[in-house]
C-alpha cells in the first residue's frame, strides 16, 4: 500500500518538478519568485490527472480472472517458464 501512494505522490508532483527544471534550464533569476506566481493550479490539475490516469490504468490492466492462483516464474530443465495465473486443479 505504501508503494502505491508513493508512486502517485511522485505522479502528482511531476508536473511541478517539470516546471521547476524548466525555469532553471531557463536561466530565470528569482526562481522562488517566479514558481510562487507561476501557474501552480494548472500544474496541480495536471497532476491530480496524471493520478486519475494510473488509477484507471491500474484498474483495468492490474487484475486476476477470478479463482485463478498466481504461479511465480521458474526455471524448468533449464528453460525459463513465464509467471502468471493458472487455474487452480480441483
Amino acid at each position: 500500500m505504501l508503494r502505491i501512494l508513493i508512486t502517485h505522490g511522485l505522479l502528482f508532483l511531476v508536473p511541478f518538478i517539470g516546471y521547476a527544471i524548466w525555469l532553471y534550464l531557463g536561466k530565470k533569476a528569482q526562481t522562488d519568485k517566479k514558481f510562487r506566481d507561476g501557474p501552480i493550479a494548472w500544474l496541480a490539475i495536471s497532476g491530480l490527472a496524471l493520478v486519475a490516469a494510473s488509477f484507471i490504468i491500474m484498474a483495468s490492466v492490474g487484475y486476476a480472472p477470478q479463482g485463478s492462483q498466481y504461479r511465480p516464474a521458474q526455471i524448468i530443465d533449464g528453460v525459463f517458464v513465464p509467471g502468471g495465473y493458472e487455474e487452480p486443479n480441483g
